[in-house]
């Protein structure tokens, strides 16, 4: 007697939290393929359980609307976990006091490379306007990135894929990039992976040292924050030279 699998799949898909499930030990079994590969960047965690996690839903036919409620309570975690970063803040309140004209500059550059590097290479690419607005706000947080894009007429589907894209790519190519530059000041590679690759970067930092994680928790916020003000700004002036 053969086994019905799409039935016994349906059956499955119905327990409760079993995409929960899923998503946990995707992720346990990603990180435990990282550890054992000594940390290789290509093997981040969070790139190979999503990818697994792609996979398994290509294979079984269950949608993403589907995954995602059953897996809502992970979402409903990012609130604590980014409040959570004031605490090593605090821990490193003086040195953040010490570093503030660098760190204010640092920002000011980065969030406008930031925004003006998406837009060229999409322009490079021959992306139309829509997609543009979409990948312009790349390196702030996805809830602010959707709100941005929303807010400007993007598409708020591609701006979250190219924002979790952006903060994949930082954390793996972060410490590569610091030994190839020689980059060792644990403030310069936190601050940076903060605002090149927010909270995907910040979560890597955080792994690195705890100084590093709140100077990467400091940029997250703050490009968040900057990056909301001036990109209306940019977009329309980008636009006016290149509509």
């Amino acid at each position: 007697m053969s086994l019905n699998w799409a039935q016994i799949w349906m059956q499955i898909n119905d327990i409760p939290a079993i995409w929960l499930a899923v998503t946990l030990a995707a992720f346990a079994v990603s990180d435990a393929i990282h550890i054992r590969a000594y940390n290789f960047p290509l093997l981040h965690p969070v790139l190979i359980s999503v990818l697994m996690i792609i996979a398994l839903l290509n294979l079984t036919g269950v949608s993403y609307q589907t995954y995602f409620d059953g897996a809502y309570p992970i979402h409903l975690l990012l609130g604590p976990a980014t409040v959570a970063l004031a605490v090593p803040l605090y821990a490193n309140l003086q040195r953040i006091r010490d570093y503030i004209g660098p760190l204010l500059i640092a920002l000011g550059v980065g969030s406008v490379v930031g925004i003006f590097a998406g837009l060229l290479i999409g322009h490079l690419l021959g992306l139309s306007p829509l997609s543009l607005i979409s990948i312009a706000p790349k390196s702030v947080t996805t809830p602010i990135a959707m709100a941005l894009a929303q807010h400007a007429g993007g598409n708020v589907s591609l701006a979250a894929g190219v924002v979790i894209l952006t903060g994949i790519c930082g954390a793996i190519l972060a410490t590569p990039l610091f030994q190839l530059l020689r980059i060792k000041d644990e403030v310069a590679q936190g601050f940076a992976m903060g605002m090149g690759a927010h909270g995907v970067g910040t979560s890597r930092a955080i792994q690195m040292s705890e100084t590093t994680g709140a100077f990467a928790g400091l940029a997250m916020g703050l490009n968040g924050i900057l990056t909301s003000l001036i990109l209306p700004l940019m977009l329309s002036i980008w636009f006016y030279f290149f509509s």
